[in-house]
């Protein structure tokens, strides 16, 4: 485990026992739907995917473990130089948005949430308040007709009934005003103390406020804004005035969620373990963001998990009254690398019969079985490897109820409170008990 996930799980844990204060009817409502969706997806794409690396994190000086297994280059300020000069080749001429979208729908994925800008500050959209971008002149993507990714991508996934969100990392190791010039920087944070230096803090608070209001007032509809970058807010002084820029986001769009994530407080609408299922249900709404394969960004060769891998967390996850985002990391030339397309259709064929037990369901609350429930009706998630036991539902019959397999929509014979489990041809099915 890396040390940033395990910085992360720490943060999270505490923030089970978070709870909410003075949220609007409006944000109640909004996080009402956003529970019903279940299921989202966090693209995680930019030079990163040209190098083939862990994203950006190769950068940082302090973040050893990410050149851990192979720096690639072998020092630091020649893999800097040459990284920040990766817009020269990424050039992802395969890249479809309404394939992407069709693909995305067709797994059963109901919200998405794209990189705008990770660490490196390369932006994926035609920002107006940086020249490090793909729509920049010296970005070798910068004439195709789909060079403002996130504008396309967000047209593409509305089209076909997809939520949209924005990823947005809050440090920005590109801009002068984070790392200044000539600097050192000892890791991930601000090369300098923002209380000391109160001029360039202000400049990049500006800087970070005007992209939020930017992308929430000139790319549609968000839905999620989703906040990285944890140690912004949360130490070293690097406090972005959050009052001000959440006005004026919620100014263009009062629903917009805000995912201040790690931080806790009024700005963390709803907490994210990452790569972890919690052993508790946070207080708050959460999502747990689970990678497809080991990393969150396109690494050649990554090792990819199984599908009855990521199948069993989502499970255990929506049973336990959580969202599911699985990370998929495109590949440099704009496709999804074949792993991650065969999962996604094994995912969606196995929602195509069962996504009534997923979508707009609530956490069972009848451990140790794995159940969600929709208003009267409860849903019991079963492995293949179960088949054939006999199990007691007495506890969770009345004298009228009935127990249908939604696989075969057959009802099935309860006797005595106990029933056999039939057999299915999914790592899970599902019975449906009313």
């Amino acid at each position: 485990m890396n040390q940033k996930i395990r910085q992360d799980i720490v943060k999270n844990q505490a923030a089970v026992a978070e709870n909410y204060q003075n949220l609007s009817s409006i944000l109640r409502d909004k996080l009402a739907w956003f529970q019903d969706q279940k299921l989202g997806v966090l693209i995680h794409w930019g030079l990163y995917s040209q190098a083939g690396i862990i994203e950006s994190w190769q950068l940082s000086k302090e973040d050893t473990w990410a050149r851990k297994n192979g720096a690639w280059r072998a020092d630091l300020q020649t893999l800097r130089h040459d990284y920040w000069n990766l817009n020269h080749d990424f050039n992802p001429v395969f890249f479809d948005p309404q394939d992407w979208a069709q693909q995305l729908k067709a797994a059963g994925f109901k919200y998405t949430l794209f990189t705008t800008k990770h660490h490196d500050g390369f932006n994926m959209y035609d920002t107006k308040f940086s020249d490090y971008k793909i729509t920049a002149d010296d970005s070798a993507f910068a004439k195709n007709p789909y060079a403002d990714v996130f504008k396309h991508l967000n047209q593409a996934f509305r089209q076909v009934g997809l939520a949209t969100g924005a990823y947005y990392s809050k440090a920005d190791w590109h801009s002068e005003d984070y790392w200044l010039p000539g600097s050192n920087p000892r890791g991930r944070y601000a090369s300098y103390d923002p209380q000391t230096d109160p001029k360039h803090w202000q400049r990049f608070n500006n800087y970070v406020q005007n992209q939020l209001v930017e992308i929430c007032q000139d790319y549609g509809s968000i839905d999620i804004l989703w906040l990285d970058g944890g140690w912004v807010n949360s130490q070293n002084h690097e406090q972005l005035d959050m009052d001000q820029i959440v006005t004026q986001i919620r100014t263009i769009k009062p629903d917009t969620l805000i995912v201040d994530r790690t931080i806790g407080g009024q700005y963390e609408n709803y907490v994210t373990p990452e790569q972890q299922i919690p052993d508790i249900a946070p207080k708050k709404v959460w999502e747990s963001n689970l990678t497809l394969a080991q990393n969150w960004g396109y690494v050649p060769h990554d090792k990819y998990k199984s599908f009855a891998e990521i199948l069993d967390s989502i499970v255990k996850i929506i049973t336990l009254g959580g969202n599911v985002v699985l990370g998929i990391g495109p590949k440099p030339d704009g496709t999804f690398p074949v792993e991650a397309q065969k999962i996604m259709q094994q995912l969606g064929a196995w929602l195509q019969v069962f996504g009534e037990a997923v979508y707009e369901t609530r956490a069972g609350a009848v451990a140790p079985l794995l159940c969600t429930k929709k208003n009267h009706t409860l849903y019991l998630f079963f492995k293949q490897q179960s088949v054939g036991q006999k199990l007691n539902l007495s506890r969770l019959l009345t004298h009228s109820s009935q127990v249908l397999v939604l696989e075969t929509k057959q009802f099935i014979t309860v006797q005595q409170g106990q029933i056999i489990l039939p057999v299915t041809k999914f790592p899970y099915g599902v019975l449906k008990i009313e």
